[in-house]
C-alpha cells in the first residue's frame, strides 16, 4: 500500500449549498466531526478543531488553515501541522440529480517524512476516522433538508 491519499465519494440528498455549509461552518462541523471548532472559512483563514472535552488538558487540538473556499463548489484546508508540514483535505461538491456528490480527498501522508510504521499507523488512523465521520457528515446534511 502506498499511503498516498484517502479518497471517498459520497452521495448526499441535499443541495451543494447545504453541503458546503456543512463542511465549512464551525456550527455544522461540531455536529459531525470535532467536539469543538473555530473557523474563518475564507482563503487564508485559520481555525482550530478540538477532539475531546475542550476544557480538559487531554483534549487534542489541531490547527487548520483554509486553502480554498469556493462556495458551493470546493472547500480545502490544511491540518495536522508539524513544523511547516501538514495534511491537505479537499472537498469537491458537485450537483448530482436532486442531490450532491461530495468528492473527499486527504493527501500529504508520504510527504510528512514519517518512518514506515508511523506512516502506516497515521494513515490507518485517518482512514478509520474518516470512515466514522464522513457518514455523519452525510447524515447532518440530509437532516437539514429532511421532509416532515
Amino acid at each position: 500500500m502506498e499511503y498516498g491519499s484517502i479518497e471517498r465519494e459520497l452521495h448526499i440528498d441535499a443541495t451543494p449549498e447545504v453541503v458546503y455549509e456543512v463542511v465549512s461552518s464551525a456550527e455544522h462541523l461540531r455536529e459531525w466531526w470535532p467536539d469543538d471548532a473555530e473557523l474563518d472559512p475564507v482563503p487564508g483563514g485559520t481555525g482550530r478543531l478540538v477532539f475531546g472535552d475542550p476544557d480538559s488538558p487531554d483534549a487534542k487540538v489541531e490547527r487548520l488553515t483554509v486553502v480554498e473556499a469556493d462556495p458551493p463548489h470546493r472547500f480545502a484546508f490544511r491540518w495536522v501541522y508539524e513544523d511547516d508540514n501538514s495534511l491537505l483535505v479537499t472537498m469537491d461538491i458537485i450537483a448530482s440529480g436532486d442531490g450532491t456528490l461530495l468528492r473527499f480527498k486527504e493527501t500529504g501522508f508520504r510527504e510528512r517524512g514519517w518512518e514506515a510504521a508511523v506512516l502506516e499507523q497515521a494513515y490507518a488512523d485517518h482512514v478509520q476516522g474518516w470512515d466514522h465521520f464522513l457518514p455523519r457528515l452525510v447524515a447532518r446534511a440530509n437532516s437539514l433538508v429532511a421532509r416532515p
